[in-house]
């Protein structure tokens, strides 16, 4: 059974109504990012940022895993499916991907972390899932289980061993700027077939074949290819 890698971004879920930072109202618009998503915000106001994250959860909540979601689920009866993945919703989880195939470039927004012992990351529920710079789960204050800006990307060596192994590397709804992730396409091999898919691709080498469309209509397009193929 072949590697078949997703490498995902917002697009996949902004089709499900998930917000970019550029596009979306109330909260997001209210902040610069940077005081939103970065080392350097969260020391100088950890309030904020935990209200922003609250939103976020609360908006995750409204919404549900779209079409092209699910068409990565299926293809796992045909292949052997690895998503690594900008997104720190859990729409994939929610589609039926398996956590174990699942990597988290930037964390995971229903979970936490303690402030003093990275290791120790916590699941919110959805219905307990918001947080202050007060709360203590196990005895420890916690933080957003998020990789802020300014912030190493610690499975990125993890994301990197994956796409070196894959047989057929799929790129969904990314601008390909966003480093480290963007280098991810680096480590595919050379006999690796690759795909884009994106409605407004950004320019890429020649050997990458572009779907430019949006994510449910475009991996519609892909599984359709890559199950006649088979």
């Amino acid at each position: 059974m072949k590697n078949l890698v997703f490498l995902t971004g917002a697009g996949i879920s902004a089709e499900s109504g998930i917000s970019t930072f550029r596009d979306a109202d109330g909260l997001w618009e209210q902040y610069d990012v940077m005081e939103v998503c970065s080392a350097d915000g969260f020391r100088r106001n950890p309030e904020l940022i935990h209200q922003f994250y609250n939103a976020r959860r609360r908006q995750l909540a409204e919404v549900k895993p779209n079409r092209a979601h699910e068409i990565i689920r299926e293809l796992m009866r045909d292949f052997n499916v690895f998503v690594v993945t900008q997104n720190v919703d859990n729409l994939h989880e929610r589609a039926g991907v398996s956590d174990e195939r699942i990597i988290h470039l930037h964390g995971e927004l229903m979970k936490v972390r303690a402030l003093d012992d990275e290791t120790k990351v916590y699941e919110l529920q959805p219905d307990a899932c918001e947080t202050t710079p007060d709360t203590v789960i196990d005895g420890h204050h916690v933080r957003p289980h998020i990789v802020f800006f300014q912030e190493a990307v610690p499975m990125l060596e993890p994301a990197a061993e994956v796409v070196s192994q894959a047989d057929i590397l799929v790129i969904v709804g990314t601008s390909m700027a966003v480093y480290p992730a963007a280098g991810l396409i680096n480590y595919a091999r050379p006999d690796a077939k690759v795909y884009y898919v994106d409605p407004k691709p950004a320019p890429v080498p020649p050997f990458v074949h572009v779907i430019a469309e949006p994510a449910t209509v475009g991996l519609k397009i892909l599984a359709d290819e890559l199950r006649r193929d088979l």
